[in-house]
């Protein structure tokens, strides 16, 4: 296979890729179901971050959308997932007739035409990028596993919650500023404000909000760097609360907190920038953890979650 030929089918499969997973969004957002807030009293598994079961690594991006989404579906009992060959490498088996759920990866590689053109060049080989497929089965789905990876994660006792993420607050050192009406981060500025708890009708949403502005202020050039340039109403507006609502829900399950939409308006917006861009809510996904990264890092650590990515950064998945 010539090089081009190679760059221009894995662009193709990239592509559909991308459009099979918004649609899918775009689908469930129009429906009035938010992906990254599932209904988690109905469900069967415990609210956490899903994790690969034979490496313990835990997914990250999209593909905690994805999982997540096919929990709720199919009332899975584990946030456990394993691929078929690793049910077979720990002992087990994924049961007959089963179907599993595609999960993606990125990488780039470096077919041996265009290496030969660079040798010859003296050129730089090129790289193709490519999003590629894996299908993983829940732990439900399988038998013969030892108990330990059956296991399911559990949830923190609700007493924990609150002093946790007010010590993240405080270890994270940003400006955080409790007071006024209005909750919001100031990127000129570079601190977070947030009504007092008395303010919220619940106490916990006041952690819920919390989260959410920190995961903006982990977008400041000090930090990860992220354009929080736009102004309201404007797509990059549109795109930096698509990170911060995922981030937030990220961060939310890592500490036992069922996420919540905070910004429920912002739909309409988020369809447009979707439908726009069929990279968007990939793109998005992936900036969402390396902020829920960035802020969980900040727990002691016997508390972090060790969210470590199982989709590559958005170099990667861009």
């Amino acid at each position: 296979m010539s090089y081009s030929t190679a760059r221009a089918r894995a662009g193709h499969d990239r592509s559909s890729l991308y459009s099979e997973i918004t649609d899918t969004i775009i689908g469930q957002l129009e429906a009035g179901r938010v992906p990254w807030v599932q209904p988690w009293k109905a469900a069967k598994a415990p609210l956490s971050m899903p994790k690969n079961a034979a490496t313990d690594r835990f997914y990250s991006g999209i593909n905690v959308l994805i999982l997540w989404n096919s929990v709720i579906k199919h009332g899975f009992p584990s946030q456990s997932w394993l691929t078929f060959r690793q049910a077979l490498g720990l002992g087990g088996n994924v049961r007959k007739g089963e179907r599993g759920t595609t999960v993606v990866y990125a990488d780039r590689f470096i077919p041996e035409a265009e290496k030969k053109r660079a040798r010859e060049t003296g050129e730089d080989a090129q790289a193709i990028p490519f999003l590629k497929r894996f299908t993983v089965f829940n732990l439900a789905q399988c038998d013969g596993l030892a108990d330990d990876h059956a296991a399911v994660i559990a949830t923190p006792a609700s007493g924990l919650i609150e002093p946790k993420v007010e010590a993240l607050i405080a270890a994270t050192g940003i400006d955080f500023r409790i007071g006024g009406s209005e909750a919001f981060y100031s990127p000129a500025h570079d601190y977070v404000q947030v009504p007092p708890p008395e303010a919220f009708f619940e106490s916990i949403n006041w952690h819920r909000t919390a989260l959410h502005e920190l995961g903006h202020s982990s977008g400041h050039r000090s930090r990860l760097n992220r354009d929080l340039s736009g102004g309201f109403g404007s797509r990059k507006y549109a795109f930096e609360e698509l990170v911060a609502e995922i981030s937030s829900a990220f961060c939310c399950a890592s500490l036992g907190i069922v996420p919540t939409v905070r910004h429920a308006d912002y739909i309409g917006s988020w369809l447009e920038v979707l439908r726009e861009d069929d990279h968007a809510i990939v793109r998005a996904a992936s900036q969402a953890s390396k902020a829920a990264d960035w802020l969980l890092a900040f727990l002691p650590g016997d508390q972090q979650a060790a969210v470590e990515p199982e989709v590559s950064s958005d170099r990667k998945a861009a």
